[in-house]
């Protein structure tokens, strides 16, 4: 006899503009709704923890800051805490200082990748505004375990990425945050057939271990895949690729995540601020250089005091050329976009 279970997790991801559009969300949602909603919202490390708070405020269930080995109970909210990963395990969560993935901690991917893993066609997953593609490897992750995806239509979110990422990876169907309220009241508490569910992949169990700090999985040996010639942002070490479908996506070996785009936007992060410090080197060039060049002068020392000059005028040629570079380098959208702590 086949083994029957109920779509009894919710779990939510957003980033910049998702402040909105979760409130939305929970004030749709009816009171008696028969599934646990877990919510990450991507925040900067010091950002507040008031989160909770809010949404507690915003709609019927009552919600709250998640704590390590918090039960999930039917019908309340737990939000993840600055700068904790927050994971599930079986009937519990767990939150976890491991590594950040996409620059972020806490991270959507991780959370929507622990469901998946645990809980299978039990979850389902809704990913809300946020720039660039953070939620879609997790939203794959949820898809092959015979999860429900569903996101935000692009065109009622303030920042259209992230849906339109998730979109892209799994073929979720978009509609208006009020949508999602309604259907995710119709879709919990449905009864699936889990023994007809693909059993978690061996990248997904070892993904979520390492997010979740376990130390097997940090020390071992292997790597998925094969290493992508990129170095990891946060610790400079070799990124291994890692394809699944039609998403590329890249990892380190102490556990760093990124996406095309995250990475991509990183690098143009760090390309801006080495830019500024070679700007701020010249200038320093030449203004000691200029003082050189007046102090041969006054004693008499003309051809030292051109050599300086001559300097002088080289750093601040250089200067101008990064000047120019830096005005007309594009915006990068961030990765870790303020607003989303808003």
């Amino acid at each position: 006899m086949s083994a029957v279970a109920r779509r009894d997790v919710v779990v939510v991801g957003a980033s910049a503009g998702g402040v909105e559009a979760l409130q939305a969300l929970v004030a749709g949602l009816p009171a008696n709704l028969p599934a646990a909603v877990l919510v990450v919202l991507h925040i900067p490390a010091a950002g507040t923890d008031a989160l909770g708070a809010i949404l507690d405020r915003s709609g019927p269930l009552p919600a709250r800051q998640a704590r390590s080995s918090d039960p999930l109970r039917l019908g309340e909210i737990l939000v993840a805490r600055p700068d904790h990963h927050l994971l599930v395990l079986d009937g519990l969560v767990l939150t976890s200082r491991g590594p950040r993935e996409n620059g972020h901690r806490p991270a959507v991917d991780v959370l929507f990748r622990s469901a998946a893993r645990a809980l299978g066609p039990r979850v389902t997953a809704v990913v809300l505004s946020g720039a660039l593609d953070d939620g879609a490897a997790g939203s794959v992750a949820v898809a092959a375990r015979g999860g429900i995806v569903l996101a935000q239509d692009p065109a009622d979110a303030l920042h259209a990425g992230m849906p339109l990422a998730c979109m892209a990876a799994t073929g979720a169907e978009a509609m208006p945050v009020a949508e999602i309220a309604r259907r995710l009241a119709g879709v919990v508490g449905q009864e699936i057939d889990v023994d007809a569910v693909p059993a978690p992949t061996l990248l997904m169990r070892r993904e979520t271990a390492m997010a979740g700090m376990n130390p097997d999985a940090l020390e071992e040996i292997d790597r998925p895949d094969k290493p992508s010639g990129f170095s990891c942002p946060d610790c400079h070490g070799v990124l291994f690729q890692i394809d699944e479908g039609q998403l590329r996506r890249y990892r380190c070996r102490v556990g760093h995540a990124w996406s095309m785009d995250s990475l991509l936007a990183e690098h143009g992060q760090a390309v801006d601020g080495a830019l500024w410090m070679a700007l701020r080197s010249l200038e320093e060039k030449a203004a000691l250089s200029a003082q050189l060049s007046a102090t041969a002068r006054g004693s008499g020392r003309m051809l030292t005091a051109g050599r300086f000059a001559d300097q002088a005028a080289e750093a601040q040629a250089a200067a101008e050329v990064i000047r120019r570079m830096l005005a007309d380098t594009p915006d990068v959208e961030l990765t870790r976009d303020p607003a989303a702590a808003s």
